[in-house]
């Protein structure tokens, strides 16, 4: 409370945010973990020549499991004739070291300023997230937790875009979302034999569609019933100026709740092709899972995931991925809560990191979730505690 009324103070002393003082709201959350994870291994780049080296434990603390450590400013004006201004900051920060996370960026969660219209919906400018990022968060079993969730197998890596013009209207129980970016600033890096490069920051002259993002989504939340259904399109760079490749994903997703719990699953189909058309990355990506509230203050989560791997550079022999994960989290109060997750991986790492998704998640984070050579399963288990301000 202090921290907020300190913010609030030094907004009142700049004249020209005074007026909207009211309106700025200063939030938070500060989630920490100590992790047991086995048969990890290093992120294979070009520095190790591609090679994860032997299977070890790792005993560690994160920042970050159910949520993301960050703080932000949010806050609307109105300006009259029935519009509000809007915007918001929000950054990312490793609990545990104090550092920047989203590459280093300021404010590398959101960044976004734009107009609200309580009959015409909203349009706003900046980094944001992706359609059907925004759309699925409602149909995540563990609501995008941190630690163990496949979010960049199943949304992409490019789920947060820089450079984005973004739509979102609420008419009744049905939302709508659009977007487009003009250059997403995500570049993978080379992390296998096999792969090259891919993104960049975009916007480069005379070639538009390098690096540009769109896509789309609706949900429909009526009583105990809940639908979604999204696309996303990102045209990265591949290679080194070589040309622009087209990733595509396309999902459906559902969910129903009765009495104290919920139950929601989904599928995600996915098309990665190179600058010359060839496929490249090809999957059908499933997931299922449940929330108990057992009582007020004790919650239960249970996810399972399973990738179907089609193509991958060129090879139809992978091994499908598949996760389980459990959450147990307790509230001690509204603002602070204690947990323990535990997921179970087999043919790629905790939240199915591997030479499908570029190892984001690993290099996100700043913790390897590669496995081992000769390695075919992970398992992780962390006990943290999260306040949110």
């Amino acid at each position: 409370m202090k921290l907020k009324q300190a913010a609030l103070a030094s907004l009142l002393a700049c004249p020209a945010l005074a007026g909207a003082q009211s309106s700025v709201t200063l939030y938070g959350v500060a989630d920490m973990n100590v992790e047991y994870v086995n048969h990890v291994g290093a992120i294979p780049t070009a520095a190790n020549q591609f090679n994860p080296g032997p299977a070890a434990s790792a005993y560690r603390m994160n920042s970050g499991g159910l949520s993301g450590s960050r703080w932000g400013l949010r806050g609307t004006e109105d300006v009259g004739g029935g519009l509000k201004g809007v915007f918001a900051l929000e950054s990312g920060f490793n609990l545990d070291t104090g550092t920047l996370q989203q590459s280093g960026r300021l404010f590398g969660r959101q960044a976004y300023v734009g107009l609200q219209s309580a009959t015409l919906g909203q349009v706003t400018l900046g980094r944001q997230y992706t359609s059907m990022f925004e759309a699925l968060a409602n149909f995540s079993p563990t609501a995008y937790a941190t630690q163990y969730e496949p979010i960049v197998l199943q949304s992409g890596a490019n789920f947060r875009e820089d450079n984005t013009i973004k739509y979102t209207g609420q008419f009744g129980p049905v939302t709508a979302l659009a977007h487009f970016s003009f250059g997403t600033g995500l570049a993978l890096p080379q992390t296998a034999g096999v792969a090259i490069p891919v993104g960049g920051n975009g916007e480069v002259p005379g070639a538009f569609r390098r690096d540009s993002a769109y896509g789309a989504a609706a949900t429909y939340i009526a009583g105990p019933l809940g639908l979604a259904l999204g696309y996303d399109q990102w045209n990265p760079t591949i290679g080194i100026g070589i040309g622009s490749g087209t990733f595509k994903k396309a999902t459906v997703a559902a969910s129903y709740t009765f009495g104290p719990a919920k139950v929601m699953g989904g599928y995600r189909w996915g098309q990665n092709k190179n600058a010359a058309g060839a496929v490249i990355g090809r999957d059908d990506f499933y997931w299922l899972g449940a929330n108990y509230q057992v009582t007020p203050a004790l919650g239960l989560t249970l996810e399972y995931n399973y990738d179907t791997v089609r193509n991958l550079y060129g090879s139809t022999q992978v091994a499908n991925p598949w996760q389980v994960a459990l959450v147990t989290d307790y509230n001690l109060s509204k603002r602070t809560d204690v947990y323990l997750s535990a997921a179970f991986a087999k043919n790629a790492g905790l939240t199915l990191d591997s030479v499908a998704t570029a190892y984001a998640t690993s290099f996100s984070l700043g913790n390897s979730y590669a496995l081992a050579s000769g390695q075919r399963s992970m398992l992780g288990v962390a006990v943290g505690v999260r306040h949110k301000f």
